[in-house]
């Protein structure tokens, strides 16, 4: 299913969006990380908005 692939690619870039805070010295990021590996779809989706991320171009 198309959405399933979608929200597989933006898990994907939720993990290295907050891996790369992460590393740049914003360590509570591991925190969102973890959240973002284990979030519904739905959850994750909602995450992403309110962090600002534009679902039409992450999730082509």
């Amino acid at each position: 299913m198309e959405y399933e692939s979608d929200v597989r690619q933006l898990r994907r870039y939720m993990k290295g969006y907050y891996g790369m805070a992460m590393f740049n010295e914003f360590p509570m990021a591991v925190m969102d990380l973890s959240k973002a590996e284990h979030m519904s779809d739905l959850e994750l989706v909602e995450l992403a908005q309110k962090n600002g991320v534009d679902l039409r171009k992450n999730m082509i």
